[in-house]
């Protein structure tokens, strides 16, 4: 912009009683064009304005429209895949749609810059109308549309040719590079691209390539459950193993072993973690890709899903000095995420917190992290043993596989540290029995635990395509519920929509069985009491089921009571 339109901006800012007067003056007698700074990068800077109100003040004077905040549904993916992403980040603009009478609007955050509006209008083939954003909003929107349309790896697949000969080796990616710039890259680089792609908008958690007699499937598992990707052509098959090897620097001559591996990639502005696990099956070798996206915000306490009386309950645990607290469940139920949580709650600068993992699938500022590596014999045990060494308050061990590495942990517990770790048991008095059947003695247990809490993932409804309904008696008793406690209260489903891929859910959240050890619990531990009686009794002090935690989340609207009887036993337990 030139000096005059700078200054125009700003009396125009002035005038609409968005910048004082004072703060315009002070800014113009320090402020030198010839510094390379310009007047609203100044007022910027000085805090007297904001980016988005200088974008505005630009729109008022040149009347363009203005649009401050920019979603999805504004966006023609269609017409944004036509386009470079390297070109709409560098210009920040991006098309919006296509206008009645033919022309695109495109949304950019410097109008005046004409030479990317000429080279739109020669990609598109098409006039080009104006309107003004903020240079966050462009760009933060063209991360998340960008790539592709919905449904491009099946399109893609349409067009590449039945060739037998299909290229078996495949040039690497190199860690810097953006998977979606994909332009001049062999047709099996951009087909693995967009599956990887597709399945991270699609908020998958696991990538399953599965070769089979006489095809080749893909599948994504989301919020848990799998769905049917695509079906690539079965002669492609070594061509996208070999592929993924590559990436994931394995060995694509040995074809007979499991290999594992990992992938380190960068979508736009996210890093995405990938752990791949390659076995041989009956007709080619199965993969499986396992996503950690590195840029996702750490979940807190009070986003966990729990009760009042539950959450007051983990914080009591948290505020104690020495013992076990231990987190169980299946694998892929939230275990680390609620481990993350806590040590996050717990985080300070006058607190010494270690952890031991397989692997570290967050980065935790502030907390030493160790990784498991058995080739060099730095088990869970052997890592513990260092650990304590350290001076610790708080531990944190991945799992406990092994009487060893729990017996460690009793030990630090016994002396002074907060341990915690996580155990696979159907419900929390089941950990009880599972560390006796390791072979530690009952009296340990009893006096180094001091919480076991059960966890399970289930489903949310969808919010796009959310309704009410009226369940039978049935139903409603599978879960312990009766009609006189819905106390007119409505319950809801999903409907299912293009959002949710007509699921009826989308997201997750948890639902949770808190057992607190007490002097009762103890008493019943080391007179190895079975797994039902300390149950019933657990049960009689008011701890709550995951089946009657899930009750609640029904009765609150978060999830429904399918989804509830699908990741929980029934209780045959009375009180």
């Amino acid at each position: 912009m030139n000096e005059a339109l700078e200054r125009e901006i700003a009396e125009r800012l002035v005038e609409q009683e968005v910048l004082e007067r004072a703060g315009l003056d002070e800014i113009l007698r320090r402020w030198n064009p010839e510094n390379g700074t310009s007047l609203t990068e100044e007022l910027v800077g000085a805090g007297l304005v904001r980016d988005s109100q200088v974008r505005q003040g630009l729109s008022s004077c040149l009347n363009l429209p203005f649009q401050e905040s920019l979603s999805e549904d504004m966006v023609d993916k269609e017409l944004v895949s036509r386009i470079p992403l390297n070109f709409l980040l560098a210009n920040q603009i991006i098309p919006l749609r296509r206008e009645e009478d033919g022309s695109v609007l495109v949304a950019m955050s410097d109008p005046l810059d004409v030479q990317p509006l000429d080279d739109l209008r020669l990609l598109l083939d098409s006039d080009v109308g104006i309107v003004v954003s903020v240079p966050e909003e462009i760009v933060r929107i063209a991360n998340r549309c960008y790539g592709h349309a919905d449904g491009a790896a099946e399109a893609m697949l349409e067009g590449m040719e039945e060739d037998e000969e299909a290229p078996e080796m495949v040039t690497i990616n190199e860690t810097t590079e953006d998977l979606l710039d994909i332009a001049a890259k062999a047709p099996v680089i951009k087909l693995v691209n967009l599956i990887i792609f597709e399945a991270v908008k699609a908020r998958a958690s696991d990538i399953h390539i599965e070769p089979f007699e006489k095809d080749l499937r893909v599948r994504y598992r989301i919020d848990g459950v799998l769905y049917d990707a695509i079906n690539p052509p079965k002669q492609y098959q070594s061509s996208i193993i070999s592929r993924v090897k590559i990436m994931a620097n394995l060995n694509i001559a040995e074809k007979r072993l499991p290999q594992d591996g990992r992938i380190k990639i960068r979508i736009t502005d996210r890093e995405i973690d990938i752990r791949v696990s390659v076995i041989p099956v009956s007709f080619g070798e199965r993969i499986v890709l396992r996503l950690l996206d590195k840029s996702s915000q750490l979940f807190g306490l009070h986003d966990l899903g729990l009760s009042d009386n539950g959450l007051s309950l983990l914080k009591k645990i948290l505020r104690l000095t020495h013992g076990i607290v231990l987190v169980t469940g299946p694998t892929g139920s939230g275990k680390t995420t609620t481990l993350y949580a806590a040590l996050n709650e717990m985080n300070s600068v006058d607190k010494n917190i270690i952890t031991i993992e397989d692997p570290v699938e967050y980065q935790l500022p502030g907390i030493g992290q160790i990784q498991v590596n058995p080739k060099i014999n730095l088990t869970f045990a052997n890592g513990l043993r260092s650990i304590l060494r350290q001076d610790p308050d708080i531990v944190l061990v991945g799992e406990m596989r092994d009487s060893e590495t729990a017996e460690i942990a009793i030990q630090a517990s016994l002396t002074g540290h907060l341990v915690f770790s996580t155990l696979h048991t159907n419900d929390a008095a089941g950990a009880i029995t599972r560390m006796i059947d390791m072979g530690v003695e009952p009296y340990l247990v009893s006096s180094s635990v001091v919480g076991i809490m059960a966890q399970r993932l289930v489903r949310r409804i969808c919010p796009h395509c959310r309704e009410s309904y009226a369940p039978s008696d049935e139903v409603l008793h599978s879960i312990g519920l009766s009609r006189e406690e819905l106390e007119g209260r409505e319950l809801f489903q999903g409907a299912g929509c293009s959002h949710c891929f007509n699921s009826g859910y989308m997201g997750r959240t948890a639902i949770f069985e808190m057992l607190l050890i007490d002097d009762d619990i103890r008493r019943m531990i080391v007179e190895r009491t079975d797994t039902g009686t300390i149950k019933r009794e657990a049960l009689r002090k008011g701890m709550l089921t995951l089946r009657m935690d899930g009750a609640r989340n029904v009765l609150n609207g978060e999830t429904t009571i399918e989804e509830v009887v699908r990741v929980t036993q029934e209780d045959i337990v009375e009180v």
